[in-house]
């Protein structure tokens, strides 16, 4: 098949998906497109049986803003009179959705069929404003398939939006060739003295992620147990955690480490990973913990009981005494640690590699090419 992906180029769950998918496509066999404003960030070097194609946006001095909706139509639709795509996978509803609907039919009647995956904040953040709901709705009834992340956020945009198409429940998956405990000899005391514990949290620290709530929680972790604690990643929430950090006089204990291509090695040597969050629609950073042996503690929200199940400790977002006393049992508790540990990794080898998933949606392209 010749496959096109449409997707976010920055870091966030939706641009890792979309690009794991596409690479292991190629690795099938299928020709693989991604159009995007820039490469996305997992997507470096060559790689046999993929191209890029970058969309751009002129500024015309009568928008206020750059219509990248139409610019990204244009592309697909281009892309398509080239090489005569089978399918466009966009990955959110808008504008990637909408615009790969436009591009159908502006090369209709021989246009590529259309299949949107649903992430989560298109539904949980946008699809409940008035200003984009009535345009998710028409872009995800217009497709000629859709997907959801999770079953929770299946049934939320049913329930939002009314939408009436079927939508078929794909979870997010990891390459688990890549992600497995591995911790190069020397990192861990490079961030931790001997009996230091090591907490970490991997997120884009927008607000929902709630980096302020983490750093709290190591607080009072920090009070009963040596530990330091590793936040990757970056984001708008970054300067009030550094404030935080300061005013908590947490400045020697906690490593502001940026956005990393290789996050493997750093899970790998945490001892927990906490995930505050108040909206998951899967909870992929907690997935990639899981198959680095690092238990979870995380908020009893949207998608992460499926991600999590009984491998971590899952409570209401608001219940900061009870995620630092599961933070500590796991951190005082060696035998309780393993056995977490274990059982993590082997739910994500079980339910979540790219093995098990990428054929699930092989199948629902030839499902919707008939």
């Amino acid at each position: 098949m010749k496959i096109a992906i449409v997707c976010y180029p920055t870091v966030g769950g939706s641009g890792v998906v979309a690009t794991e998918l596409g690479k292991h496509l190629a690795r099938r066999g299928h020709e693989v497109h991604f159009i995007s404003s820039e490469p996305p960030f997992r997507l470096r070097g060559f790689r046999p049986n993929v191209a890029f194609h970058q969309v751009d946006t002129p500024s015309y001095y009568l928008f206020k803003d750059a219509p990248y909706l139409l610019s990204l139509a244009n592309k697909i639709a281009e892309v398509h009179r080239h090489v005569h795509l089978d399918v466009v996978h966009a990955h959110y509803a808008i504008p990637h959705a909408t615009a790969a609907y436009l591009a159908r039919e502006m090369t209709a009647p021989d246009g590529p069929r259309v299949v949107t995956t649903l992430h989560g904040t298109d539904i949980t953040l946008m699809g409940q404003e008035p200003s984009y709901a009535g345009s998710i709705a028409f872009a995800i009834e217009k497709s000629d398939g859709v997907t959801a992340v999770s079953e929770h956020l299946r049934r939320l945009t049913v329930e939002t939006l009314g939408v009436r198409r079927p939508i078929v429940h794909i979870p997010n998956f990891l390459d688990c060739d890549e992600f497995r405990p591995a911790a190069p000899p020397g990192l861990r005391e490079q961030y931790a003295r001997p009996g230091e514990r090591i907490v970490a949290h991997l997120s884009n620290m927008r607000p929902v992620k709630r980096v302020d709530r983490v750093v709290e929680i190591f607080a009072r972790i920090a009070r009963e147990v040596p530990a330091r604690l590793l936040l990757i990643g970056d984001g708008p929430e970054c300067p009030k955690a550094w404030q935080l950090v300061r005013e908590k006089g947490l400045t020697e204990r906690v490593y502001f480490l940026g956005n990393q291509d290789e996050v493997v090695p750093l899970l790998s040597i945490a001892d927990v990973f906490l995930l505050p969050s108040i909206q998951e629609s899967f909870g992929l950073a907690a997935l990639e913990a899981m198959a680095c042996g690092t238990p979870v503690v995380a908020s009893r929200i949207g998608g992460l009981p499926e991600v999590v199940g009984e491998t971590g400790y899952l409570l209401p977002p608001d219940d900061v005494d009870g995620m630092v006393a599961a933070a500590l049992r796991i951190l005082t508790d060696a035998a309780e640690h393993d056995r977490l540990a274990a059982s993590a990794v082997v739910r994500v080898r079980e339910q979540f590699c790219a093995d098990r998933i990428v054929p699930r949606y092989e199948a629902f392209y030839r499902q919707v090419l008939g």
